[in-house]
Order: structure tokens, then C-alpha cells, then sequence
């Protein structure tokens, strides 16, 4: 059973956001995206500019294959988690934590409509 925290929303291409304040979210991949890559070795971080919803915007790469990263809502990517350049396998050790990707001001929250709760994102990947 993957971790799928209940403060958290979840995207259906395995994006998780967490609200961080004044329309701030930081996002990453869910423990299920991590589990179904297997061990990263390399992060690509997103540029800090704009970027549509479903833009992508950063890539990881495990050793068993590579995955973009789709930006979960439109908005501007204010910060990178910088760790990831040295420690990439932070995502695969704590992907809701220290293994965060970006963070981001959404232009418009009226986006997180069509995200995920933690029980739907449960179903999807039992589904999958």
C-alpha cells in the first residue's frame, strides 16, 4: 500500500500539491510514481517562470526509465528543491517531504477544482 497523505491534493499523472499559503503550492511526485519508477538517479528541475497547467515542466530519471513532469495548475515555479541536483534518490526516501520538486503561485485556484482527493488518487492507482 503506497503512502497517499489526506492534507495533500493529487493530480491523475501522479503530481501531489500542498498549500503552502498566499496561493503558494509545492509540489512533487506521489510515493506511487516513485514506487512504479524505481531508484532516481537524476532530477531535471523546472525553470522559475510560467508555465501552463499540464506544461511539462521538469523531468526525473530512474533506472528503469524517464518521466515527465507535468505541472499540476498554471502559475509561476518560484523555487527548486536544489537537493535534488546531489541527492536525487530523496524522492524515492521521502517524496513528500525532503524529495519535493518546485514550488509555485498558481494564477488561478479555481484549478485545484479538478484535482484529487486523497481517497480518489487511492482508486486511481488501484486501478492502474
Amino acid at each position: 500500500m503506497h503512502n497517499v497523505p489526506g492534507e495533500l491534493l493529487y493530480s491523475n499523472n501522479h503530481i501531489w500539491i500542498e498549500k503552502i499559503g498566499d496561493g503558494k503550492y509545492r509540489a512533487g511526485i506521489t510515493d506511487f510514481a516513485q514506487d512504479e519508477l524505481g531508484d532516481v538517479v537524476f532530477v531535471e528541475l523546472p525553470e522559475t517562470r510560467e508555465f501552463a497547467r499540464d506544461d511539462e515542466c521538469a523531468v526525473v530519471e530512474s533506472v528503469k526509465s524517464t518521466s515527465d513532469i507535468y505541472c499540476p495548475v498554471s502559475g509561476t515555479i518560484l523555487e527548486v528543491n536544489s537537493l535534488l541536483e546531489e541527492s536525487p534518490e530523496l524522492i524515492n526516501s521521502d517524496p513528500y517531504t525532503e524529495g519535493w520538486i518546485f514550488t509555485i503561485k498558481a494564477d488561478d485556484d479555481a484549478e485545484l477544482e479538478d484535482m484529487l482527493d486523497a481517497e480518489a488518487y487511492t482508486e486511481l492507482t488501484e486501478q492502474e
